[in-house]
């Protein structure tokens, strides 16, 4: 019993952690990335599509990100969906083919994404220490009858905390990669 709550903590932190990767690639890092562009939604014929449903975007060099759009009479919807976005990006069509060139990212703008890095790291540590604290209650919520003595409980909570820490690890370490790379020039 105590095994199973271990396995559904560890299998929920493990999606904590995941989660913060996915959000940290599409913070815009000067440095083109498919990823970057995944969130916005084009309209496409009255309906909202997401981007990869309408073009195939790749990385051109370092800076570039190429769509290549699937349908010619989506192409206008496509770039005007970039340039509406958040990311403060002006694509360039030519044909089916739209090239996004990614400007570099100021100093301030760097430290403002690192900042924001680290607000969604701890937002990811939080979010596996609530896990932690409700399997630790769970376990505590055991009693006797169930084949959970005091021995069992106190060794499925140091396990629960070896997991804990192992998350925590790995927040750390996508952070401090996600900060190097955001910093250097």
């Amino acid at each position: 019993m105590i095994d199973e709550i271990v396995r559904r903590a560890e299998q929920r932190m493990g999606k904590s952690v995941e989660s913060l990767r996915r959000v940290l690639q599409r913070l815009r890092t000067g440095r083109a990335h498919p990823d970057l562009l995944e969130s916005l939604r084009v309209s496409s014929y009255g309906t909202e599509m997401s981007l990869r449903q309408v073009a195939k975007v790749s990385v051109a060099d370092a800076r570039t990100l190429l769509l290549n759009v699937w349908d010619k009479g989506l192409v206008e919807s496509v770039e005007r969906a970039i340039r509406d976005s958040d990311l403060g990006l002006n694509p360039v069509a030519a044909g089916l083919s739209i090239r996004v060139p990614l400007p570099p990212l100021s100093e301030d703008r760097r430290r403002e994404l690192a900042r924001l890095s680290r607000a969604e790291a701890e937002q990811a540590r939080v979010a596996v220490r609530n896990i932690r604290r409700d399997a630790v209650k769970e376990i505590k919520g055991l009693g006797e009858d169930q084949g959970a003595g005091q021995d069992v409980r106190r060794r499925g909570e140091e396990s629960l905390q070896r997991a804990t820490d192992d998350s925590v690890a790995r927040i750390d370490a996508i952070l401090a990669e996600k900060e190097k790379e955001l910093l250097e020039f």
